[in-house]
């Protein structure tokens, strides 16, 4: 989503040209070029499919037909894990324990579902302000305390900096999380102000906002995580911009941000 105006022929080809080796998808894009066509583009091109996005919406769904069938494409697409946003209040309601109560009656039927097709759940908590609409679960001890209901193999959560870096409790549920192998998924972005109507696309470039990104980068290593790093920029400026160059931009300031000096202390 970093680079959506770019179609995925052209987004593998550049991840590829770039040396990025791992590419998180999401399902509309898929579905538009094709799971098999999309499956097989992305493994011709060296590549691997880091993350699937998105399942989830539980609290509004009747049925976990379209999670079961989330589940199905991320398997095909040969990633193990499938971000799920939960959902925000069901219609005329405001009731936010009973939501994050079908959240977990939801993930009870799902988890076994997805662990038979290798595939795990990672739970993303959003910042409050889409509390409402998008997601009840908005902290990472919520999103634990669903998830340690599970086998780690089977369900963890999203550590994404632009929802949580607020939080000061985030850094303990980090390590607890990384200390049972639950960060199932690692995503920068950064808090940059003001925020847009909606705030949907203000996630700033690496960089440019108020996260101490290089901390949260060092706190979630620190916790054990070894998996891929994703970039996620709901941005309107980016997408207006040529997606090839935003991408080199991106991995660029990624870079810098991990690039350590001489002695293990981080560059400046």
């Amino acid at each position: 989503m970093t680079v959506k105006q770019l179609t995925l022929p052209e987004l593998t080809a550049a991840c590829a040209r770039l040396g990025i080796p791992g590419i998180g998808l999401w399902r509309g894009p898929v579905a538009q070029y094709g799971l098999a066509a999309t499956a097989r583009l992305v493994r011709g091109a060296g590549l691997t499919v880091t993350t699937l996005c998105r399942g989830g919406f539980f609290t509004t769904a009747t049925d976990l037909d379209d999670n079961r069938a989330a589940v199905d494409e991320a398997a095909a697409l040969g990633t193990d894990t499938l971000v799920l946003v939960s959902g925000g209040l069901p219609p005329g309601t405001k009731d936010l324990p009973a939501a994050r109560a079908r959240v977990a009656d939801a993930l009870a039927e799902l988890a076994p579902y997805a662990a038979e097709r290798g595939v795990r759940l990672a739970i993303e908590p959003l910042h409050p302000m889409y509390a409402a609409d998008r997601c009840v679960v908005s902290t990472l001890d919520q999103a634990l305390a669903l998830a340690e209901r599970f086998p780690a193999s089977q369900v963890g959560v999203v550590v994404d900096t632009y929802h949580v870096w607020w939080d000061d409790r985030a850094p303990t549920a980090v390590a607890r999380a990384g200390e049972q192998g639950r960060v199932h998924a690692f995503q920068l972005a950064d808090w940059t102000t003001p925020l847009p109507a909606g705030a949907l696309t203000g996630r700033g470039p690496l960089g440019d906002g108020a996260i101490d990104l290089r901390a949260w980068h060092d706190r979630v290593d620190a916790a054990g995580y070894r998996g891929p790093v994703e970039v996620e920029l709901f941005n309107a400026g980016l997408w207006a911009r040529d997606g090839a160059e935003v991408l080199a931009e991106t991995a660029q300031r990624y870079v810098r941000l991990t690039r350590r000096a001489e002695g293990g202390a981080p560059e400046k």
